[in-house]
């Protein structure tokens, strides 16, 4: 028997409709980025890391000692994994993690509110500065934070709890008036 596969996004059902307009808090749904995790090898560590700061074509997250996730909005994966292979010339394994996680971006006056019912990690703009990012639980999902701007807070999830997270995050937002929608 020959079945087609199509792809779709992981909340293509949740999303679907006429798009509202954004709130003054809006979650924003990556809808195609790539996202390759760059994993050092041993004792390429610090350069590596040095090669990945250099940069300023792509996001680079911090996720453990010796590995980043590398978010581009304006990559292909396939593009993404070429420009990392090229910088890092053999001194990390690239590994394409764009169809395994979804991107949810977080912005407006009260994400530091929404965001403390369920992640323990101090947000304050003077302990969690623009740039800085870390691995966290949002609820019961693991996640990699990110802050991105003053306002504005991106988490990466697994895709198979991109449902469950995104629940939790209108929860979170209900009585600041959350609305989502698919990045544009």
């Amino acid at each position: 028997m020959i079945r087609d596969y199509y792809n779709r996004h992981a909340l293509d059902e949740k999303l679907r409709g006429a798009p509202r307009p954004p709130g003054a808090n809006h979650l924003a749904i990556g809808h195609r980025q790539a996202i390759a995790m760059v994993l050092a090898s041993a004792g390429e560590e610090d350069a590596v890391e040095r090669l990945l700061s250099s940069v300023t074509e792509f996001a680079v997250r911090f996720s453990a000692p010796g590995e980043w996730l590398a978010v581009s909005e304006n990559d292909t994966p396939e593009g993404l994994q070429r420009r990392l292979d090229t910088l890092c010339s053999g001194r990390a394994h690239i590994v394409d993690q764009s169809e395994a996680h979804v991107l949810f971006r977080l912005s407006g006056p009260s994400t530091r509110r929404i965001l403390a019912k369920g992640i323990g990690v101090d947000l304050h703009p003077t302990a969690f500065v623009a740039g800085a990012s870390a691995n966290a639980l949002c609820g019961h999902i693991s996640v990699n934070l990110a802050r991105t701007g003053e306002d504005v807070f991106e988490l990466l999830a697994p895709r198979s709890f991109a449902e469950s997270l995104f629940d939790d995050l209108m929860t979170m937002g209900r009585e600041h008036d959350l609305t989502a929608a698919f990045a544009a």
